[in-house]
Order: C-alpha cells, then structure tokens, then sequence
C-alpha cells in the first residue's frame, strides 16, 4: 500500500538511535527513548493559502529531520511505525 499525505503533511519513518554510549556500554531496549530524528518518506501537494493558492512544501522525500519527541500521529503502514505530521512540526533537515 502506498501512502500520499494530504496539503502541508509529511510521512516519516523513524532512524534508529545507537544503542551503545560513546563509553561502550550496551543501552537495552528499555531504557532508550523514542528517537527524535527521522526520514521523510512522502510530502503533501503543499499548504494551501488564505487566498487559496498552494504553497509547496520545502521538504522533499529522502530528507532527514529533526522532530519534537511527542510530535505526530503514529500510525501502522504495511506493518510498519511511520509518522504523520505537518510540515511546520519539523524542526530542521539534517544535512551532510
């Protein structure tokens, strides 16, 4: 199944965090928290302005971001966790 977001929404699949500290040691699953960075894997058409033209997203499919940890809706796509946000809810594309 393919999904499309609808006007300023982003698709976003979760990157994995380490799971070791910079000292070595092994984090369990338990203890880590829900990672804030991920890969946009589908963009809207764009926002729709007040005069009611289409502004298009600055986000492309491949991105990746910085997001805020409650962030989103989760939602279950082909048995996978992806994120449905707005736009506006990204903080930053990572670069480099």
């Amino acid at each position: 199944m393919k999904i499309r977001p609808l006007h300023d929404r982003v698709v976003i699949k979760r990157l994995e965090e380490e799971r070791t500290s910079p000292g070595g040691i092994v984090i369990p699953d338990t203890a880590t928290e829900k990672p804030i960075r991920g890969e946009v894997i589908a963009v809207g058409n764009g926002k729709i302005l007040e005069n009611g033209e289409t502004r298009p997203l600055d986000l492309k499919v491949g991105d990746r971001v910085l997001f805020g940890k409650y962030s989103g809706t989760e939602v279950k796509v082909d048995g996978e966790d992806v994120l449905v946000m707005r736009e506006d809810d990204v903080m930053a594309v990572l670069e480099g």
